[in-house]
């Protein structure tokens, strides 16, 4: 699998709530990751998540958007999580996250947790929007635009090369017996000095 195939990204929305601000972050994040370039971008909503497990399952990486809602993330978005299983396994999870004045770290620390026990990758740098609704103008403009992009810029880096990484592991060796704590026989060092 090549280096050049770009990289599937699925961008989850956190919060089905009416009139949700999740919306305006989601076409933010859309508008980066469009002009990165280097990614195939694929928008799941948890109020009508269509085929979520072939979608789930054709993406390389995800990148998901969430509210912090006293302290914690939306029980929708933990509904999708848990919907599937392995279609998370040994993928690369970065996080865009919103609120009022933790700006949804909260929830992004709790949501690592919950994919650590997927066998996902979370990613280590996050785009935060703290006080969410005063960083965004009417027309849903961020309103310190290079302050969020550098922060956007850093976390899709990282996500492509976990994304590849990982890509090219599963492509390799598959996760599933892994995943299932079944054990085997070391590669050689040449199949790993090739890599």
């Amino acid at each position: 699998m090549s280096n050049e195939t770009p990289i599937r990204i699925a961008l989850i929305y956190g919060s089905t709530r009416k009139g949700r601000f999740c919306d305006t972050v989601v076409r933010w994040a859309t508008r980066e990751i469009t002009q990165a370039g280097a990614f195939e971008l694929d928008a799941i909503d948890p109020a009508a998540p269509g085929a979520l497990h072939d979608r789930l399952r054709r993406a390389d990486a995800f990148i998901v958007v969430t509210p912090e809602y006293n302290h914690g993330y939306p029980a929708p978005l933990k509904a999708l999580i848990d919907e599937v299983g392995a279609e998370w396994h040994a993928k690369p999870v970065a996080f865009v996250s919103y609120g009022g004045v933790s700006g949804g770290l909260r929830a992004v620390e709790q949501l690592r947790q919950v994919f650590a026990e997927l066998h996902a990758v979370t990613i280590r740098d996050s785009v935060s929007f703290a006080g969410a609704h005063e960083r965004f103008d009417e027309n849903g403009e961020a309103r310190e635009p290079e302050r969020a992009r550098r922060s956007m810029t850093r976390l899709l880096a990282q996500l492509q090369w976990w994304a590849i990484t990982l890509r090219e592991a599963r492509h390799t060796r598959p996760y599933a017996d892994a995943a299932a704590g079944k054990f085997s026989a070391q590669p050689a060092l040449a199949e790993i000095q090739t890599a």
